[in-house]
């Protein structure tokens, strides 16, 4: 279960009575949040930067080149899973830079950090203005259940949460919950990308990342207002060529070549960045919470930091541990990130949350009770049950 940065969580036999104090709680306001960290936190260090980049793309780049030589026989198959795995755990560390030069993070010239955040990006077939606009929102509206963007849940009553308790019965929770993980992993990214699944209801269904006209898009809120509907285009554009790139070294070598070098590992970095996604925003303790109870400080505290370890937290720079933080000031970089935590789970410690179950374990609970939230009417919050 979920615990605080200091004080242990209860077991699920006394979840009730923890949801219960939630609302009892002084939340800190956005301001007390902010002003515990100091500005000097936000500070780019180009060096440390330039090195983390050089650091993931050259390693990325040397795993990839590797597996150009790697024979096309099923007896080989087993070295192409652990190609797979090595080279997309490596990869995903230029994602998450990415995901930093859209948040302002990376360096402190703009044109300098949007132009590595989109070349990164589109190698990784992701649309990379579409998805800073969309995260922009997902950050400015988190754990808010209509205007949230990104692992919105389902409420009880919805035709999904009927389906999956109907899945459930016929498959019975341990399968279902296999079902849910695979699901996840495999095709929850291009179907965020694509149609919006998990997207908030404000910005309607479907909503791309790729296309803003109707059909999608048309929402009570527009997710890509003014300028950014032109740069859904830009976005498009990149991965398009990243799209052609690989159709030409289809041809030069092989279709099977390319899907292996390159569909194996991409597959890797989609299931690293649903697994971080998704843990750091689904708990049964974590609330959600509706319009009338919803506000920024409330939301962005119900994230999550779970343990990782020393060198998936080198790799892919901390993402998954320090993740209150980031939601907190997403300007800070990821190397100032652990100072950031440090000083935020001391000063409020009875919001942070920080859940030190293993991985493993973290992500089977999840998939196997999150599927939909109920609200507790003793504070507000909606929570999965």
């Amino acid at each position: 279960m979920i615990q605080s940065a200091i004080h242990p969580r209860p077991q699920q036999a006394t979840t009730d009575r923890f949801i219960n104090e939630l609302g009892l709680r002084q939340w800190p306001s956005k301001q007390q949040l902010l002003a515990a960290m100091p500005e000097s936190l936000t500070e780019k260090d180009v060096g440390k930067a330039w090195m983390s980049l050089a650091f993931s793309l050259l390693t990325s780049l040397a795993a990839y080149a590797v597996g150009c030589f790697i024979p096309l026989q099923w007896s080989y198959a087993p070295l192409w899973v652990v190609y797979a795995v090595f080279t997309g755990t490596l990869a995903m560390g230029c994602w998450v830079l990415a995901h930093e030069c859209g948040h302002n993070a990376f360096h402190p010239n703009r044109v300098v950090e949007n132009c590595v955040g989109f070349v990164l990006h589109s190698l990784l077939l992701v649309p990379y203005f579409s998805w800073q606009r969309s995260h922009a929102v997902h950050h400015a509206n988190c754990n808010h259940l209509e205007a949230g963007e990104t692992h919105v849940p389902s409420l009880r009553n919805s035709p999904w949460a009927i389906f999956s308790v109907k899945l459930k019965r016929f498959l019975g929770p341990s399968a279902y919950a296999m079902v849910s993980i695979a699901v996840h992993m495999l095709i929850g990214w291009p179907l965020y990308l694509l149609v919006g699944v998990t997207g908030g209801p404000d910005h309607g269904f479907p909503t791309s990342h790729f296309i803003d006209a109707p059909p999608f898009n048309n929402g009570e809120r527009k997710l890509f207002p003014g300028k950014w509907s032109d740069l859904v285009r830009v976005s498009s554009v990149g991965v398009a060529v990243m799209l052609l790139i690989l159709a030409v070294l289809m041809i030069k070598t092989s279709v099977i070549r390319v899907l292996c070098v390159y569909g194996l590992p991409y597959l890797i970095i989609n299931a690293w960045l649903v697994c971080y996604t998704w843990l750091q925003h689904t708990d049964r303790a974590v609330p959600h919470f509706s319009a009338d109870e919803w506000d920024w400080a409330k939301g962005a505290l119900q994230t999550v930091d779970r343990p990782y370890g020393p060198i998936l937290n080198f790799l892919h720079h901390g993402i998954g541990s320090t993740h209150v933080a980031h939601h907190l000031n997403p300007r800070i970089p990821h190397y100032n990130a652990w100072s950031a935590s440090e000083i935020i789970r001391a000063q409020f410690p009875e919001h942070i949350h920080h859940d030190p179950t293993p991985i493993h374990r973290a992500i089977w609970r999840v998939a196997l009770h999150c599927s939909f939230v109920a609200k507790n009417r003793a504070n507000g919050g909606y929570y999965y049950s």
